[in-house]
C-alpha cells in the first residue's frame, strides 16, 4: 500500500537547517544518476526529473507546467515527489513537489553560501523579489551564521516594499534598496532569484570578497550575471551534471570564449569534501549557480519524508 501523501503545509514541521544538512550529507554519498523528460507543447508541458542515489534510493518529480493556469485560478505549476526504497522499488513517499522544490531550491542555495561566502559575512542582499525570496529571507536567516541584516532590490521597487511589508515579523525584517548598484557596495552576500532573461547583476559593480548566488536562470538562453562577474569571479556550480551545457549563466559565456567549462572549479561533490578548495582569500569574488537536479529533489524528500514520519 502506498504511503500517506505529505502536503505543503508540513513545512510547518521541518527546519531549515535541517534541510541543508541533508544535502551536504547527501553529496557525501555516491554521485547520482540523473534523467530528465519534457512531454508536450510550450503551453502545457509535463517535466519530469528522475533520480537514483546508491543507499538512499529512487527519487521522480514530476509537474505539470500551465502559463494559463493563473487566468483559471490555478498555480501554473503542479505535481508531486515519489520516493521509492533503494533494495525492495517500493514507494515510500508521496509529496507535494512544491514542498519539495522550495525547501531544495533555498537549502542549495545556502549550502553554496556556507561552503564559499566569507565567514564573517553579514549582508544579504536578494535580488528579486518573488515566491524565491520569501524562501531566502528564511533560509538564510535560519542556517547561516552571523548574518545580521538583509536587503531586498527588485526591478519594481514596489514589489520589493510590499515583500518587505509582508515579512515585518520575519526573524531578520528585510529592508528595501532602492539603487542595486549601491547596494552592491554594501553587501557581503548577493542572491538573484529573479525572471530575468538578459543579466541583471553587473560585475563590475561587484565589490571584492562577495559572494554571489545565481538562482533564477533555468534554460540555456538565459542569464542573471554578466561577462564582467563570470569573468571575475571564481567559479562553481551545485551539480556539474545539471549546469554546465544546460544553463545560460554558463553555456553563454562559454560559447562566446569568455570562459571556459575548466573555468568552474567544482561542485557539491567536491565541495563538502575534507580540505576542498573553495575560497582563496577575503578579497576574492565567489559566484556560485544554483541548477537543481533530481538528485537534491530525492536529498531533500528523503529528510521530509524521515521528519513527517
Amino acid at each position: 500500500m502506498a504511503p500517506p501523501f505529505i502536503p505543503y503545509d508540513a513545512a510547518a514541521r521541518l527546519t531549515w537547517p535541517d534541510a541543508v544538512e541533508a544535502i551536504r550529507a547527501g553529496h557525501e554519498r555516491p554521485r547520482a544518476d540523473l534523467g530528465d523528460i519534457f512531454l508536450g507543447p510550450s503551453d502545457g508541458t509535463l517535466l519530469t526529473r528522475a533520480a537514483f542515489i546508491p543507499g538512499l534510493g529512487y527519487g521522480v518529480k514530476a509537474v505539470s507546467v500551465m502559463p494559463g493556469n493563473p487566468g483559471r485560478g490555478l498555480p501554473s505549476v503542479q505535481g508531486a515527489m515519489t520516493v521509492f526504497d533503494p533494495d525492495s522499488g517500493a514507494v515510500t513517499a508521496l509529496i507535494d513537489s512544491k514542498l519539495v522544490t522550495e525547501f531544495k531550491t533555498a537549502a542549495d542555495s545556502v549550502l553554496g553560501a556556507r561552503l564559499l561566502a566569507r565567514p564573517d559575512s553579514r549582508h544579504l542582499l536578494i535580488v528579486g523579489a518573488g515566491t524565491v525570496a520569501r524562501s531566502l529571507v528564511h533560509a538564510y536567516a535560519a542556517a547561516f551564521p552571523g548574518l545580521e541584516r538583509i536587503t531586498l532590490w527588485a526591478r519594481r521597487a514596489e514589489q520589493a516594499r510590499d515583500l518587505a511589508d509582508d515579512m515585518k515579523d520575519a526573524p531578520i525584517p528585510p529592508g528595501v534598496a532602492e539603487d542595486l548598484s549601491a547596494a552592491l557596495a554594501e553587501a557581503d552576500i548577493v542572491s538573484t532569484a529573479t525572471m530575468a532573461t538578459e543579466p541583471v547583476l553587473q560585475g563590475e559593480h561587484v565589490r571584492p570578497g562577495t559572494h554571489v548566488d545565481l538562482i533564477g536562470a533555468f534554460r540555456a538562453d538565459i542569464r542573471e550575471g554578466d561577462d564582467a562577474l563570470m569573468r571575475k569571479g571564481r567559479l562553481f556550480v551545485d551539480s556539474r551534471d545539471t549546469t554546465i551545457g544546460h544553463i545560460g549563466e554558463l553555456t553563454i559565456p562559454i560559447a562566446a570564449g569568455v570562459i571556459g567549462a575548466t573555468d568552474v572549479l567544482g561542485d557539491f561533490y567536491d565541495l563538502v569534501q575534507p580540505g576542498a578548495a573553495a575560497r582563496g582569500g577575503d578579497d576574492e569574488i565567489t559566484v556560485f549557480k544554483n541548477g537543481g537536479g533530481a538528485h537534491m529533489d530525492l536529498m531533500i524528500a528523503d529528510y521530509i519524508a524521515r521528519a513527517i514520519g
